[in-house]
């Protein structure tokens, strides 16, 4: 099982720093330049100045800057340490990419570190290389998890939740409605009987990862580099039931460069296509958007070329089942596996390491900007994908694989800033 534990969080004091609302961020990957500087100019106590620091000299060191900041906030009492261990409940009310308005329930905990493992934690994507050091650099400095993980755990009779619903009835402890329009509503729980109810719901557990593989896995190394025992052996998480009904998750659609101008290449994609999927031209770039089916696998096709929207629709199971042959049956059906096998590394030639670091390849969460972005030449074609679901996730981490690079996205992302894990 997975050690779940309630922790003495490092959190703002609203006294000193106003509102959450003023100090919170989106997680660092999502940051533009220009969102940053609009973070920053909201508070100096934005968490944007140590999650995504900037140095204080040119040339100098952003890492030791974010040193620097936190302690300078920890001494004034802008942010404090709390005396005792709780867990935090996070409600998030958001309207999904379909348009309905959902709440998703969770808590954030300490957990501790472990190597991959069934009946412990598991992994569901693999990662790319680049965050990883920046994440390590970041957290040697600060010795705090600044930003949690999300993951995943099953619960469907609901209990871990039950046993802190009675305390999420009275005012939050902080409150934010963020530029996406999700209200982020938080409260601390310290109650004994709720901790030992949560813990006792969580002792089968098995925790998946959902977003944040870079920051467990810089974790994992951090905890090493230190070794012994304490608190650098946790790291923050926030954890959300498999079951709850908030939960959603989303495709991250594939988009393509580098066939201008390549015939060859440009025709190979051609034939593969017309190999493996069944085509139909659409009306209009509105109907791209495929469907989730339990049948053949249905994708969206732009071609930046003649400006055409098509349906790509699987022609057998078989296609990928061959391609696919040494992953089990779950693998087998998960769309970006199958795009990955037939399109990316197959006609088109892209290599682990290009898409690992998106050379010929680039990803949109969101059906317009994929359009526009072929639309405009950014990229030659793009792929639309259906997504994974919830219950895909689950079986393809217990057959104890992960899926490609940006298989999933799960929304609403979890704020920054809303506490912190001291690691020291």
């Amino acid at each position: 099982m997975a050690d779940v534990q309630p922790l003495r969080a490092l959190h703002y004091d609203q006294s000193v720093t106003g509102p959450l609302g003023n100090v919170l961020s989106p997680p660092y990957d999502v940051i533009d330049p220009e969102q940053r500087g609009r973070l920053a100019a909201l508070s100096p106590y934005n968490v944007v100045n140590i999650d995504l620091p900037e140095p204080d000299e040119p040339g100098g060191d952003p890492y030791a800057a974010a040193a620097r900041i936190l302690g300078q906030w920890r001494d004034s009492g802008a942010v404090v340490r709390d005396p005792q261990p709780a867990i935090w409940a996070l409600t998030q009310e958001y309207a999904g990419p379909d348009g309905v308005t959902r709440i998703r329930r969770g808590f954030l905990a300490r957990v501790r570190v472990e190597d991959y493992g069934p009946g412990r934690i598991r992994p569901h994507e693999r990662t790319h290389p680049g965050p990883k050091e920046d994440r390590l650099r970041l957290t040697r400095a600060t010795q705090a998890n600044l930003s949690p993980i999300f993951s995943l755990y099953s619960d469907p009779a609901g209990a871990a939740w039950a046993a802190i619903a009675s305390h999420v009835t009275d005012a939050p402890d902080g409150e934010q409605t963020d530029a996406d329009g999700t209200r982020n509503r938080l409260w601390r729980i310290a109650d004994p009987a709720a901790l030992d109810a949560v813990a006792s719901a969580l002792a089968p557990a098995e925790l998946l990862i959902a977003d944040g593989h870079h920051r467990y896995e810089t974790a994992r190394v951090y905890a090493d580099e230190i070794g012994g025992e304490g608190d650098h052996r946790y790291v923050l998480m926030q954890l959300v039931a498999l079951d709850d009904p908030g939960l959603t998750v989303f495709p991250t659609h594939r988009l393509i460069n580098g066939l201008a101008g390549d015939e060859d290449r440009r025709g190979r994609l051609d034939a593969a296509l017309h190999e493996a999927f069944e085509i139909t031209e659409l009306a209009s770039t509105a109907e791209l958007p495929p469907r989730q089916t339990d049948g053949l696998l249905e994708l969206g096709y732009l071609d930046g070329s003649t400006g055409k929207a098509y349906r790509l629709t699987l022609r057998d199971q078989a296609i990928a089942d061959r391609a696919l042959a040494d992953f089990p049956a779950p693998y087998r059906r998960l769309d970006t596996a199958i795009v990955e096998a037939l399109i990316l590394t197959g006609p088109l030639g892209l290599s682990e390491d290009d898409i690992s670091h998106f050379r010929g390849l680039g990803y949109s969460r969101s059906d317009a900007e994929a359009v526009e972005l072929v639309t405009a030449g950014s990229y030659d074609v793009a792929f639309f994908l259906p997504g994974a679901t919830v219950a895909q996730i689950g079986e393809i981490a217990a057959a104890g694989v992960n899926m490609p690079p940006k298989s999933t996205f799960f929304t609403p992302k979890v704020p920054t800033g809303l506490i912190f894990n001291p690691l020291a």
